[in-house]
């Protein structure tokens, strides 16, 4: 079993060693390969429908770890208990269910140390609610796999009730401007290429959309037109940091 560019990189942002509960976990790819590469002692692999939780314990019979790799039928950290795992995996489910499931079950978040996240969808917004809650960025990574895009992201959680967090939230927010939550302050700092594909692409795609309203009126075209001008506005102050 190989995991594919994109679980590649979310499995390389697991802090090695530490006990992993894997939300989502589709076939158990990601805690396979973290036990039998030694990188975690255990893990739990956690997904609310049946059928992958089926597929996922044939994989993990057939891998000779079974007792190293515990299943469980779970909505997010349901059936997870406080302090059980120190890093959660949330990957490829979108970003309103990832916010929810960390907001739902707080004693379960606030009791990891780490969190691995990548959203398929509204990802500025998870940024946005990591750093209002006080999260710590780590490491932000993006990988292209199979034509598209990934961003995903490392953070700290914050200890629950920590005297520090409300610290983190006036210190991180600040820092975070619309631009950086838009693509990811650690990704634009440290120039990563995949994410200037990734610019280039989205500059092009909304060109190519201005072009073809050109001589076209009316109230809709007009707003479609500005959310388009708005979104370049940000691509390029996205593209800035690469002329440095």
């Amino acid at each position: 079993m190989e995991l594919s560019r994109r679980l590649q990189a979310v499995a390389s942002l697991i802090t090695a060693g530490h006990r992993v509960a894997d939300i989502g976990t589709d076939h158990a790819y990601i805690p396979i390969a973290l036990v039998r590469e030694g990188r975690a002692a255990s893990a739990i692999a956690m997904d609310v429908k049946k059928g992958p939780l089926k597929k996922a314990k044939e994989h993990v019979t057939q891998s000779g770890l079974a007792d190293r790799i515990e299943l469980r039928l779970s909505d997010g950290f349901e059936k997870l208990q406080p302090f059980e795992a120190d890093t959660a995996v949330l990957a490829g489910m979108g970003g309103p269910l990832m916010i929810r499931i960390l907001k739902e079950y707080e004693e379960i978040t606030f009791g990891l140390k780490e969190c691995i996240l990548q959203p398929q969808s509204e990802v500025a917004k998870v940024r946005a609610f990591l750093l209002e809650e006080g999260f710590l960025f780590i490491r932000e990574e993006m990988v292209k796999d199979d034509g598209k895009y990934y961003p995903m992201m490392k953070v700290a959680v914050p200890a629950a009730g920590s005297c520090r967090q409300q610290e983190k939230k006036q210190d991180s927010a600040s820092k975070w401007g619309e631009t950086e939550l838009r693509y990811g302050k650690l990704l634009l700092e440290m120039q990563h290429p995949v994410l200037r594909e990734y610019l280039d692409r989205e500059m092009a795609i909304r060109r190519q959309i201005l072009s073809g309203l050109e001589g076209k009126a009316g109230e809709q075209i007009a707003r479609r037109r500005d959310e388009l001008e708005e979104d370049m506005k940000y691509i390029r102050k996205g593209m800035g940091y690469y002329a440095v």
